[in-house]
């Protein structure tokens, strides 16, 4: 670092002088140094963020691939898709799920089917009736009501029963699958973020070899 100081201004009063503060002045190399640092650090930075993020996604994919290969679920053909009024599904027919794009694809199947099962009733809204169709039968037992009646009561109750055990079932599996989508989709991110960071890396790399450059070629006076 260089030190430039100036020499005293004459004060309009005479005989006294304004005292001027001294000025400092960097170095050209010193401030490229400096830069130099800062890239390297960045750089290291970038790459180390992109390699983190890239085992994410490696992780991500490898863990949804894995545990849908496991459960062997396989679309219908086309045919039954088409029947079924799924023709939107028809590109999967026959597939294996085992992709998070495949497996956001067949939960919509399953969501399709369990419309149908209690008229879009859900698991969590068929608890109270069933609850009633039970208590119902219990009341007619309790009452002498006959045997035809409270077996008819009971098949009701059995009926609604089905549905929400049915329910539950399909409504966990398209929830188990909608997770793998998610994690699929947050691993797909992670993959894009990781190429961002390594090429966020490679221009630091090659900013930090130009101020080398420029840091050589600049005199250790300036």
């Amino acid at each position: 670092m260089s030190t430039v100081l100036e020499q005293p201004k004459v004060s309009p009063v005479v005989g006294t002088t304004a005292p001027v503060a001294p000025v400092v002045a960097l170095k050209r190399r010193t401030i490229d140094s400096v830069l130099i640092g800062f890239g390297v650090v960045a750089m290291a930075a970038f790459a180390v963020a992109g390699g983190l993020l890239m085992w994410g996604h490696n992780f991500s994919s490898d863990y949804v691939n894995r545990e849908l290969s496991s459960q062997n679920i396989s679309f219908p053909s086309a045919d039954a898709l088409v029947k079924g009024e799924r023709a939107d599904l028809v590109k999967f027919a026959d597939q294996k799920v085992n992709t998070g794009k495949e497996a956001e694809a067949y939960a919509s199947f399953i969501n399709g089917h369990l419309a149908a099962i209690a008229d879009g009733a859900t698991y969590a809204d068929l608890g109270k009736p069933e609850s009633a169709a039970k208590a119902d039968v219990a009341a007619a037992v309790k009452a002498g009501k006959t045997t035809e009646e409270v077996a008819a009561l009971q098949a009701k109750a059995d009926t609604i029963t089905g549905q929400r055990n049915t329910m539950f079932k399909g409504e966990t599996l398209r929830g188990l699958l909608l997770s793998a989508y998610a994690w699929s989709t947050v691993g797909t991110i992670a993959g894009y973020a990781a190429f961002g960071a390594f090429g966020a890396a490679a221009v630091m790399l090659v900013l930090v070899g130009l101020g080398l450059i420029h840091h050589r070629r600049t005199p250790r006076t300036t």
